[in-house]
């Protein structure tokens, strides 16, 4: 008992962290746009500023200012069904999802025909669960609630027509909430890890190949720092984050005014294998002498993630000078492999796309996003088969961005 009860606080603390919706705790928030065509072919695209987030090297395609911001709403449908807990079965729960609101703002600044700078503030990673508070197994699902905030700042260098190259830091912010209940008896001890956060700092690097105004291809690496994150007893989790590599295409096909564009993107879910927990037992569990739980002072546990990839595709459609047109699939592969949970279902996914850019003038234009992520049913087996269940994750995500060049 005591270590599902500590693999589970495991799973909470890693989520406090910083791509929306997608496999593991990652989510894709950085545009309207990009949302609108399944981020496929976001790393070179470059049609607003938001592509800073995904290549630092595509700020080298822009001549003048440009900034974008927008929101994106997420709206989670997550249901446990068919599940038992200590051999008894527990009703249905369909209403745990959440709507969560994740703003974003790009900035580049050229500077000259070969330099260009820029500053942007969005979210990599976040997740949000809520069970009942009658829910019978207390113990492995209550409340998770993460939201992150990624503050960057990055250059690009235009080496001549066709190579650029760039790199960025990331400052990283994440907070989150995890309580859990545990039946004892009559009575009912709970865990109750609300606020914690902690700071880490990243760096991305990309590079951009234009065969010719009409044909690029863009690389980029993210890599993501090692976490730490303290409640407001102390405690303190240590994790690591996935590094990101993707690649992109972009063809605008002659003599029509139809585009196609394409994604690869590596995640390295594996380093997401051990977390180290340090100084327990510092009030956060009202009573952590449960017999069979019990904690120390501090706790190792491996949680053995598996490597994700997604594959995206899309095409754009320049309708005419007001109206520009995108749809797009993506193919997400779980992160998660042996080990589930109902507390944040995991599944291969599948986003169904399309978007609109309405241009107000030469210098300023509104983007429209939409996308319905499909799950797939996932068996869960959590505490050696304490509880079993089928889970699954849908949303439903909007995104509304505002562009302007100077």
């Amino acid at each position: 008992m005591r270590k599902t009860y500590l693999t589970h606080s495991i799973l909470a603390a890693s989520l406090i962290s910083s791509q929306s919706f997608a496999a593991g705790f990652q989510i894709n928030a950085q545009s309207a746009t990009g949302l609108g065509r399944a981020f496929a072919g976001d790393a070179v695209i470059a049609d607003n500023a938001s592509v800073m987030a995904r290549n630092p090297a595509a700020m080298a395609l822009f001549d003048s200012i440009s900034m974008s911001f927008g929101i994106e709403q997420v709206t989670s449908f997550i249901e446990v069904t068919d599940a038992t807990y200590a051999g008894q079965s527990i009703a249905d729960t369909d209403d745990i999802g959440g709507t969560s609101y994740v703003p974003n703002f790009h900035l580049i600044v050229p500077v000259n025909d070969q330099f260009a700078w820029g500053v942007n503030a969005y979210s990599n990673f976040g997740t949000e669960t809520d069970f009942p508070s009658d829910y019978p197994a207390a113990l492995f699902a209550g409340n998770t609630k993460i939201a992150s905030y990624n503050l960057g700042v990055a250059g690009s260098y235009r080496i001549n027509e066709q190579w650029s190259v760039g790199a960025g830091l990331d400052l990283i912010y994440g907070q989150g909430t995890f309580q859990r209940g545990v039946a004892v008896g009559s009575e009912t001890s709970y865990m109750n890890i609300d606020g914690a956060d902690g700071w880490g700092l990243g760096f991305n690097l990309g590079a951009v190949y234009e065969l010719d105004e009409n044909n690029r291809f863009g690389l980029a690496y993210h890599y993501s720092p090692d976490f730490t994150a303290e409640d407001d007893h102390g405690q303190e989790v240590s994790f690591s984050l996935p590094d990101m590599l993707e690649f992109s295409g972009y063809h605008k096909l002659e003599d029509t005014k139809w585009a196609i564009h394409y994604s690869i993107e590596y995640i390295s879910w594996s380093e997401f294998d051990t977390v180290e927990f340090s100084n327990l037992n510092q009030g956060a569990i009202t009573n952590p002498n449960i017999p069979g739980i019990g904690f120390g002072s501090s706790y190792t546990s491996g949680y053995d993630w598996q490597d994700g990839w997604h594959y995206a595709i899309g095409t754009t459609y320049y309708l005419n000078s007001d109206w520009t047109l995108r749809a797009g699939y993506m193919y997400d592969t779980s992160a998660q492999d042996e080990i589930t949970s109902i507390s944040v279902p995991d599944s291969d996914r599948q986003w169904f796309s399309f978007g609109t850019t309405y241009h107000i003038n030469t210098q300023s234009n509104v983007d429209f996003g939409f996308t319905y992520l499909m799950s797939e049913d996932v068996d869960a087996v959590e505490g050696e088969g304490l509880l079993t269940g089928t889970t699954r994750a849908d949303a439903i995500l909007i995104g509304l961005q505002y562009s302007r060049t100077f």
